[in-house]
């Protein structure tokens, strides 16, 4: 069992894993299909062509990585856990991330082949790992998210009670940590008056509770809703209630949370970096009925504004067809992801 302190320790002894990773052994297995993030999570030992026989198995162990990113805090990139801010911390970490990144180059050498699930991710596979990578999206339940549910959980009463189902509301679904900007929201919703559902939880929360009771105009009742975490059955509930999902993360590699959003025939307001990119079409490139969002950029509560009365504006005019974002999702079901990494496997095996 892991201890309840290790999460308090994985970014300060991110050293440790290549030892970790090392002491694994699959040489007597034909293919590894590896999930990669946030730790290095290749050069495990794999079979030695000089030391297989034809009998005994494949000649190479045929490692498939399948890279959701280059690890984020190895190469500048916004992460949910900022050590940087205490110096002794910026310190070691200008030390420790210098060896981590020539042990994460070389360990990604090692890879017979690449899948990104982004084509951001992609461009960051080939620049730091100067590696090509075939892009398969990752899958989402689309099928579950369309179709009407009712929640079954003790928070449904709590749900069913708030002012979220009196008047539309805008939603937000997000672990509460400082790179996913839920900040920029909240203070924008408040000040706006506008509802606001915030689904999730982490090491945020009492500041973005504080933050939107200073962000009261005039007095007026909070329209900031802090749900923490909620059931499946829940989250669907929102996301088909809403009137559209804002998405604020800095620098995402996809984003589950539009594709989502889109599988309930919602519009998505997102801030336009990174992978999210690929799964949003914004309504100055679709046009009307042909579009599943609007981006905002750079990821300030100035941009997010204007980029909230555009979407109202837009939405008075009927720019967002469910019908279209529906069917826009299934580009990314599961299914369609089975299938796509079965071909890819085979075809490297045969």
């Amino acid at each position: 069992n892991v201890p309840f302190f290790a999460s308090f320790l994985h970014s300060p002894l991110r050293f440790l894993a290549p030892l970790i990773w090392g002491s694994f052994d699959f040489s007597k297995y034909d293919v590894v299909l590896a999930s990669s993030s946030w730790f290095v999570t290749r050069g495990f030992r794999k079979g030695d062509p000089s030391t297989r026989s034809a009998r005994s198995g494949p000649q190479h162990t045929v490692e498939v990585c399948y890279c959701h990113t280059p690890p984020r805090y190895l190469y500048g990139y916004p992460t949910s856990v900022e050590w940087q801010k205490y110096w002794p911390m910026r310190v070691y970490a200008a030390i420790v991330n210098h060896y981590m990144r020539v042990y994460d180059f070389e360990a990604a050498q090692k890879v017979d082949y690449f899948i990104a699930n982004s084509r951001e991710v992609a461009a960051r596979i080939e620049k730091f790992y100067r590696r090509d990578s075939v892009v398969i999206y990752p899958p989402v339940d689309t099928s579950a998210f369309s179709v009407q549910r009712l929640a079954s959980s003790k928070k449904e009463s709590q749900l069913n009670a708030s002012s979220l189902d009196s008047s539309p509301y805008f939603l937000v679904v997000s672990r509460l940590v400082a790179a996913k900007k839920v900040d920029i929201v909240v203070e924008v919703c408040a000040k706006l008056g506008l509802p606001l559902a915030v689904v999730g939880d982490g090491k945020e929360m009492d500041t973005l509770k504080k933050l939107a009771d200073r962000s009261i105009v005039n007095g007026e009742p909070s329209t900031v809703n802090f749900l923490g975490e909620v059931s499946d059955d829940e989250l669907i509930q929102l996301y088909q209630n809403c009137r559209a999902v804002i998405f604020p993360a800095e620098q995402e590699d996809f984003g589950l949370v539009p594709v989502e959003a889109a599988a309930c025939g919602k519009p998505v307001i997102v801030n336009a970096q990174g992978g999210v990119l690929e799964a949003v079409i914004d309504w100055s490139v679709g046009g009307k009925g042909k579009c599943t969002g609007v981006y905002f950029d750079p990821p300030t509560t100035g941009s997010l504004t204007l980029a909230l009365n555009n979407f109202m504006d837009l939405e008075k005019k009927g720019y967002f067809d469910p019908v279209f974002i529906q069917n826009h999702a299934q580009q990314f079901s599961k299914e369609r992801f089975k299938r796509e990494i079965l071909k890819f496997v085979e075809s490297k095996i045969k």
